[in-house]
């Protein structure tokens, strides 16, 4: 069954007093990790539940580092029941752009989807390998000419429109999702982060400050991808995601999705 959540993220407090002139108000803070429950928090998470900083994220790396990998070649039929269009079940919709597409335009063509590494296979160099390379937390339907365009630059705001990329902008280094995307983007990059950490043969992966980290295994920019973790929230389709992936695929969950608080403890 899907997880319960319980939204208390963000919270505003304002006394009797801030309506007077020249009084600011306070802003909104990220609450402890309690805030956010979820039926998973007595079970998958429970040795998670109260930490934070280092001890949270390797306490997360220990339960999410147990999952069943699938091939490479695997990943088009998963993509097809992760990604479905919630509704015409015929479809994918298309990280990036938004775009609703058949599943049977996958493939290389203009016209096509691909498989979408949101973190970039060249960080960190992992490639196609079962693993990183084939991890659905993810891994995303994407237009092939949007992918060609992300390529494996880092995430930052600004740019130019990207040609049929939803309100998703480019410049020469960096690349900023669509408004709808940009949570799903900083959970995907912060998820592999917690992941992978260089323990099981693959490169310690890490979120940085910088653009332009080219084949290192890290990806930016740290502070964008927390702002954009708060501003758009884990929507029904991502929790869905997170829910067929853990069911039918991995048996492991992204964490940031079922706590998006989380991202704050740690970082």
């Amino acid at each position: 069954m899907p997880a319960t959540h319980i939204r208390r993220w963000k919270t505003l407090a304002l006394s009797t007093s801030a309506v007077l002139v020249g009084l600011t108000l306070p802003t909104m803070t990220a609450t402890p990790a309690s805030a956010t429950t979820t039926a998973y928090d007595s079970t998958y998470y429970k040795n998670a539940i109260g930490k934070s900083g280092t001890s949270l994220k390797s306490s997360l790396h220990t339960i999410i580092s147990s999952q069943t990998k699938i091939s490479y070649s695997a990943v088009w039929n998963a993509l097809m029941a992760t990604d479905q269009d919630p509704n015409n079940s015929n479809n994918v919709i298309l990280l990036y752009s938004g775009v609703s597409r058949a599943k049977s335009l996958n493939g290389g063509d203009v016209g096509d989807w691909n498989r979408e590494h949101t973190w970039a296979k060249s960080h960190g160099d992992f490639g196609e390998v079962t693993g990183p390379g084939t991890d659905l937390h993810h891994l995303r339907p994407a237009d092939v000419q949007v992918n060609s365009i992300r390529g494996n630059l880092d995430f930052d705001n600004g740019g130019s429109a990207v040609t049929n990329g939803g309100g998703s902008k480019v410049d020469s280094d960096s690349f900023e999702p669509r408004d709808a995307d940009k949570g799903d983007v900083a959970r995907m990059i912060l998820y592999m982060a917690v992941r992978y950490e260089g323990d099981d043969g693959f490169a310690n992966l890490e979120p940085d400050e910088k653009v332009n980290n080219g084949s290192a295994p890290y990806i930016g920019k740290l502070s964008v991808l927390k702002a954009w973790n708060e501003a758009d929230p884990p929507s029904a389709f991502e929790e869905k995601r997170n829910q067929v992936i853990y069911d039918s695929y991995q048996h492991n969950r992204n964490p940031f999705i079922d706590h998006p608080e989380w991202v704050e403890a740690i970082w």
